[in-house]
């Protein structure tokens, strides 16, 4: 009997052993150790240091999870604002088009892209131009767009080779446009790395791009991402980690916001966050393949 006692507390003693590796494995994978450090991090920032920044926690969804019509087999992939026109800019992966849609999530246009393979990021830099990564082809393409464009032909527009990426299958997926410091912003979608390119905000850009030593990205994946302009924070989109993480213009973490059930009014989980951009109030855009939308204002 106290051999067979013996036996049964050793396999429970391996259980919890075995548990707890498996715990701490996840917490590394998902960083849950992370967020805990900076959940508790957001409790002692000031209310100045609060208003100096984007700050995420201060966000609630205002529509939720709303179908973009006409769009079910095309698969959203990011997300630009146009200040000019008040409307949204989303590239489709699956079935290459450029998509505008107004900020309540209504469908405008679908224009085709031809000869992308799969357009994964996109970018308004203003007076029509837009900048399109596609994460097949390692490319960045600035093409113009109209009222009157119907369809777009990436051989008529400068392209931009990205280079290669520790994961080619997973190449460059978020771009942002930041005009306050004159820069395009790239986000590699795995390993999550964050890379700048000089430029002037016309179709010409010259130099290099160029990686971001301060890049504290406690996220799986990165699936995109906004340069906002009031603050100089940085606002990065992960889908695998259910995430939207901001960090200031060096770098740090300085909020997060939970994409799931329960969370920020949220009545389900984000299923697949692709794309995010803000407007000049302070509202938050965001979509989700296949194809739904979101809005977050601050409460």
């Amino acid at each position: 009997m106290t051999q067979r006692r013996s036996r049964l507390r050793f396999r429970w003693w391996w259980l919890l052993a075995a548990a707890l590796v498996i715990l701490a494995g996840l917490s590394y994978a998902w960083h849950w150790d992370d967020r805990g450090l900076l959940w508790l991090r957001e409790r002692n920032v000031t209310p100045a240091e609060r208003a100096a920044g984007i700050w995420l926690p201060d966000y609630k969804v205002d529509i939720d999870a709303k179908p973009l019509t006409g769009m079910e087999k095309d698969e959203a992939s990011d997300l630009s604002y146009d200040p000019a026109t008040k409307t949204l800019y989303s590239v489709m992966g699956k079935n290459p088009f450029l998509s505008e849609i107004t900020l309540t999530g209504d469908f405008i246009r679908k224009i085709p892209l031809e000869g992308w393979g799969n357009p994964e990021g996109v970018a308004v830099l203003g007076d029509g131009l837009i900048a399109i990564v596609d994460e097949r082809q390692h490319l960045m393409t600035i093409v113009h767009v109209t009222p009157d464009t119907r369809t777009l032909n990436i051989a008529d527009f400068p392209k931009y080779d990205l280079g290669p990426s520790k994961d080619q299958n997973k190449a460059f997926e978020g771009i942002a446009w930041d005009p306050r410091d004159q820069q395009f912003l790239f986000g590699e979608e795995r390993p999550p790395a964050l890379y700048s390119w000089k430029a002037d905000g016309s179709s010409e850009v010259k130099g290099e791009k160029r990686k971001l030593i301060n890049d504290n990205l406690i996220v799986r994946n990165l699936s995109s991402l906004y340069a906002d302009q009031k603050t100089g924070h940085l606002l990065v989109l992960s889908a695998e980690s259910h995430m939207l993480l901001e960090l200031d213009g060096k770098g740090n973490q300085v909020s997060f916001m939970t994409l799931l059930s329960g969370f920020n009014g949220l009545s389900q989980t984000i299923p697949r966050a692709e794309g995010v951009a803000m407007d000049e109030n302070g509202t938050i855009y965001m979509v989700s393949e296949p194809n739904l939308f979101y809005t977050f204002k601050r409460r």
